[in-house]
């Protein structure tokens, strides 16, 4: 049809429409670049927070269970119930606490958690993640470190490491911190900075033995089907093992900082909006000035038989057109960086020999991203609407243009 010819003629650069063409140009360029950017950005906080959150959660467990008492009682009983309650996966006593290893005259304060071997070998994360050794040589009097913490302080599988439990034994000078040697099992590398540095794993019996809890725990972790309904579960669990004891979960103990994500990541879609919408405002600078460029040809095709709806259709689709190839640029280049967003990040980090990722800071070991198809929709249907938008009004000027009185200019 005629309208499309002469809009897709409009968009062609020519030496009276060169600079009409130049601002039609940057906005294309800007909405692609808008559209792109939005997508990885959003990609990338999505993908921090599910990393993040399956890391902390895979660790720790959703829910815990504390005592009330400086003692863990009836632990059979608490487990035997919180596992009888429906979406329940999991639940594993533990002992989390605070100790210091020595190795090479070095010293580091870290976290031990002491856990069942089987219970470790049923935890994916720490199963699936290990980078030296294996899970059948952790047994009593070894342990499992992260590779973070091996490499700061120079300790292979098999090497001997010495912890010290601060509340140690107490003798008539003061309490003595009681010292103990353990050999490393395995090495693994969960991919969060936090806890391949600073977490180690032992057998149950054995944190029992060097935090003096014998016959005790210090809380039960418990995993459920539904993370995002953790507190819903945790009301449950309360009421089923009663007052003695005490419930936490993870989106209570971790809520600020997941909030913080969430805060940002709205902030930056709204930021990055702004390059979308400023694109939108070149689109009718651009079709203005068309506009007032192409009076006498909008008067000779009207004085041939033209409706106001074609010329209308006809600057809608110059318009139109600028946004429609703009955002499809931009979610191929979108989609295509942030799909490799990982290898981009090592080819420019080996090229400019900078780390632009670091684990301290991040508490990632790799550059996450998880595209959602259903966010990418909204950022495709907000640009196409903010394009079409910012091309109605010029394309309705120019239909409402008067032919005798733009031939007579």
């Amino acid at each position: 049809m005629f309208e499309r010819f002469i809009a897709f003629r409009y968009l062609r650069s020519s030496k009276q429409e060169g600079f009409v063409s130049v601002i039609a140009g940057f906005s294309l360029l800007g909405i692609a670049i808008g559209v792109a950017t939005l997508i990885i950005v959003l990609s990338v906080m999505n993908g921090f927070r599910e990393e993040l959150l399956g890391r902390i959660i895979g660790v720790n467990g959703h829910i815990w269970v504390l005592p009330n008492t400086p003692t863990f009682e009836n632990i059979d009983k608490v487990l035997k119930d919180v596992r009888s309650i429906p979406g329940v996966l999991e639940a594993h006593p533990t002992i989390e606490r605070q100790a210091v290893l020595m190795h090479k005259g070095q010293a580091r304060g870290l976290q031990v958690h002491g856990m069942r071997v089987e219970d470790i070998k049923e935890r994916s994360i720490i199963a699936n993640t290990l980078k030296f050794g294996t899970l059948d040589n952790l047994t009593e009097g070894k342990v499992l470190i992260g590779k973070r913490l091996a490499d700061i302080l120079q300790i292979n599988v098999l090497d001997t490491i010495t912890l010290l439990n601060p509340d140690g034994n107490h003798t008539a000078f003061g309490t003595v911190p009681k010292q103990k040697n353990f050999e490393v099992a395995a090495i693994y590398e969960i991919g969060m900075n936090e806890y391949d540095k600073n977490v180690i794993f032992m057998p149950l019996a054995s944190a029992q033995s060097f935090f003096k809890m014998k016959g005790s725990i210090s809380n039960i972790e418990i995993f459920i089907d539904q993370p995002d309904h953790a507190s819903a579960y945790t009301a449950l669990i309360q009421s089923k093992i009663g007052d003695h004891y005490k419930t936490l979960n993870w989106q209570h103990s971790q809520s600020p900082f997941f909030q913080a994500v969430e805060i940002e990541r709205d902030v930056m879609f709204v930021i990055l909006t702004l390059i979308i919408l400023i694109a939108a405002f070149n689109i009718i600078s651009s079709l203005i000035m068309l506009v007032k460029d192409k009076n006498k040809d909008i008067a000779i095709l009207r004085t041939m038989g033209a409706t106001r709806g074609s010329i209308l259709k006809t600057f809608f689709i110059t318009g139109a057109s600028i946004g429609v190839v703009g955002t499809l640029l931009g979610v191929i280049l979108g989609v295509s960086f942030a799909t490799h967003i990982e290898e981009i990040r090592q080819f420019l980090q080996n090229v400019c020999g900078v780390d632009l990722f670091n684990a301290e800071i991040y508490h990632l070991t790799k550059f996450p991203a998880k595209m959602d198809l259903r966010e990418v929709l909204i950022v495709v249907g907000m640009s196409l609407f903010l394009s079409f938008a910012a091309t109605f009004y010029p394309a309705w000027k120019a239909a409402r243009l008067n032919p005798v009185e733009a031939l007579r200019q």
